[in-house]
């Protein structure tokens, strides 16, 4: 391996940019030296909370870390992802139930939500050929959806948008009835339903560095918003596209080895 995969963490934050130029702000902050113990943590709280359990397990011995956690609720959370992904909404929601039936008894926007999907799912199957049947997809709305749907009115809106996808040809849809039918929609769902499941275990919904990240914006604007000055025009966050090229054909060779959770779709780690 080149490079460990805290060498390219860290390095993607420093690409390209020379020191004999940096502003006096951003030479200040690099004599800030977080230690190694703490950025250890924060990679592994994301590769954790994400759902990368090859890669954890990797990272973990090349930094030396004895417990990392439990890796078989790592792989439970990657089997629902995937399957969610993969269109099948019927054993996510069976496995979730499996891990705590308390999960979607508690929350029932995010069973609607699966519910919901799946009935996309089964419209997406009968209407992806010429005069398919759609009694499936009818008669699953009837049972699951519509006694829901009078308890709240956002379910009600959902459900009529969603049969929507009944009566118009897939070809004459608006964008916003075509997003249904986006790959995006499963992947929002999936990380909802990651977080409900990470809540339940009593562990934070979202990734630490999430949060630096946010914390890190929010304190730019709230100075700049005050005049303080002395700041460069622009502080990068080390996430852009041109930041991460040089490590991008390693990322995705990782990619490949680990079941991750993400199912391809773009980096979770932007806000």
């Amino acid at each position: 391996m080149a490079a460990t995969r805290r060498e390219r963490f860290l390095g993607k934050a420093s690409v390209g940019l020379g020191t004999s130029t940096r502003h006096v702000f951003e030479r200040r902050v690099e004599e800030i030296k977080p230690s190694k113990t703490d950025i250890n943590s924060v990679i592994m709280d994301y590769l954790i909370t994400e759902g990368y359990p090859h890669a954890a397990k990797t990272f973990a011995m090349e930094s030396n870390i004895q417990n990392y956690g439990d890796r078989d609720s790592i792989e439970q959370r990657v089997a629902i992802r995937k399957a969610i992904h993969a269109g099948d909404i019927q054993s996510a929601i069976e496995k979730i139930n499996d891990l705590n039936p308390q999960i979607l008894d508690h929350d029932s926007s995010l069973h609607f939500a699966l519910l919901r999907l799946q009935l996309i799912e089964l419209i997406r199957t009968c209407t992806s050929t010429p005069n398919g049947d759609i009694t499936p997809a009818l008669t699953f709305a009837t049972t699951q959806l519509a006694p829901r749907a009078p308890t709240n009115d956002t379910f009600l809106a959902d459900l009529e948008k969603t049969m929507a996808l009944l009566i118009f040809p897939r070809e004459n849809l608006s964008p916003p009835l075509a997003g249904l039918l986006d790959s995006s929609l499963r992947q929002q769902v999936a990380t909802r339903v990651n977080e409900a499941i990470l809540l339940s275990q009593g562990k934070d919904r979202e990734a630490k560095i999430k949060g630096l990240i946010k914390l890190r914006v929010w304190s730019e604007q709230k100075a700049r918003d005050n005049g303080v000055k002395d700041l460069p025009s622009r502080l990068p966050l080390g996430l852009d596209d041109e930041v991460g090229m040089e490590a991008s054909e390693e990322e995705e060779e990782e990619e490949d080895e680990d079941e991750t959770m993400n199912g391809g779709a773009d980096d979770p780690m932007v806000p």
